[in-house]
């Protein structure tokens, strides 16, 4: 993972682009005078399957708590 930080372009930037062997975040897009401002990070594409499979399971377990506190069952 590289993070650039805060970018600074003359068009909004696509919040996620995908090329032959990275994968491009791109987030707090605001329009600023002179462009767009934006946080870009980029990762490998297997840092990012990583990145979607923690993610992933933060929410299941998340879901699985929720279920549990609220006495539903999750099919």
């Amino acid at each position: 993972m590289k993070d650039y930080g805060i970018v600074l372009g003359a068009s909004r930037p696509e919040e996620k682009v995908i090329d032959e062997y990275s994968v491009w975040v791109i987030s707090d897009i605001t329009q600023a005078s002179g462009g767009w401002e934006y946080r870009m990070i980029q990762y490998s594409k297997e840092e990012y399957i990583k990145v979607l499979d923690d993610t992933n399971q933060k929410v299941q377990a998340d879901l699985e708590y929720i279920a549990m506190m609220t006495e539903v069952e999750l099919e």
